[in-house]
């Protein structure tokens, strides 16, 4: 994992006390296969881990547990439960009684209030959103910002070396953290290495996001010049995350919702979904991304099928929709999973 940039602010500040319980992500166990041979193979760790404000019981998360610290800090911060980092005295996890103790200096005033608004989205396992939150998001609006179709693709690059749970175990999806839209240095933003600060695999996209958000958080790391990559599908709740983290790019290899759609275009977040290999579609904010890489046509196709130039992932779809095309056809996936697995 890369270093991030923390600014001075952020290490002068008071910090809260963090247990260090991550799990280990696989579990090494005995299956039968179709010839009825045992083969040996891992498979994801799940585990309960209930969350305590002050001794009130709030939420019980399912999480592979790699990084239980961050995904409470970050939970927080996402539900809005606690608006002051400085003000979490300790974030206690023992696995032993599946719980998280979390203390705060002076409390939490309007912890009822907040509770009693509550909204279940689709996240994995019915996702969660505290308090009024659609007013909040009437106040926000994420500075325009671009990004080049070069530097996309070094990132989808660089994130096809990732997601080892995946590879190893399957059943978790993947976040990451990514160096985006200043990374370009010396005027070039071509095919460089782009840096992905951390990545983050759980059971459920929305725990891997919160990681992120309690990593950021607690290192006081401004979004404004980041990438949000995802591996599952771009939703109200995943875009509401990004905000909240101050990110105005977020990228997946799988598709969209209405709603999702709808918020990014509030909010002003640039969604770009459907990304593998050459191929990707820009929902919101097409007019932020420089085209500098377009692929050449493939001979054949109706200016739909492209490929990327040394790309080894053969022809692909176009950046946009195109006459004809199918817009719900998700092509290839970063990772050989079909949408049906996002």
């Amino acid at each position: 994992m890369q270093t991030s940039v923390v600014s001075a602010s952020a290490t002068q500040r008071r910090r809260p006390a963090l247990s260090h319980a991550g799990l280990k992500p696989s579990h090494a166990v005995i299956a039968v296969d179709e010839f009825g041979q045992p083969r040996e193979g891992h498979i994801a760790g799940e585990q309960p881990l209930t969350l305590y404000l002050d001794k009130r019981e709030v939420v019980t998360l399912m999480t592979l547990g790699t990084h239980p610290e961050l995904l409470v800090l970050g939970y927080l911060r996402n539900q809005r439960l606690v608006s002051d980092l400085e003000s979490v005295r300790s974030i206690q996890v023992d696995w032993e009684t599946d719980a998280c103790a979390v203390t705060t200096f002076d409390g939490v005033g309007d912890l009822d209030e907040k509770l009693k608004h509550r909204t279940v989205t689709s996240g994995c396992g019915q996702g969660t959103v505290f308090g009024r939150i659609t007013d909040w998001l009437d106040q926000v609006r994420l500075p325009p910002v671009t990004l080049h179709q070069s530097r996309l693709y070094a990132l989808l690059d660089t994130l096809s070396a990732h997601n080892e749970v995946y590879r190893r175990a399957g059943a978790v999806h993947g976040c990451a953290l990514c160096a985006g839209t200043n990374a370009d240095r010396d005027g070039d933003p071509a095919y460089g290495a782009a840096d992905i600060e951390l990545f983050v695999e759980d059971v459920g996209r929305h725990n891997a996001a919160d990681a992120i958000s309690g990593h950021m958080w607690l290192n006081g790391i401004d979004g404004a010049d980041k990438v949000f990559y995802t591996t599952g599908r771009l939703t109200s709740e995943m875009v509401i995350k990004v905000a909240q983290m101050g990110i105005p790019v977020l990228l997946s290899r799988s598709g969209v919702t209405q709603k999702g759609l709808e918020f990014a275009q509030k909010i002003g977040v640039t969604m770009i979904a459907r990304a593998k290999g050459s191929h990707f579609l820009v929902y919101n904010g097409a007019e932020r991304v420089i085209f500098d890489a377009t692929p050449a046509s493939v001979p054949g196709r109706h200016s739909g099928g492209h490929t990327r130039r040394g790309s080894k992932d053969g022809p692909a779809y176009s950046q946009s929709f195109q006459a004809g095309a199918d817009p719900t056809d998700p092509g290839p996936t970063a990772s050989g999973r079909t949408a049906a697995d996002a």
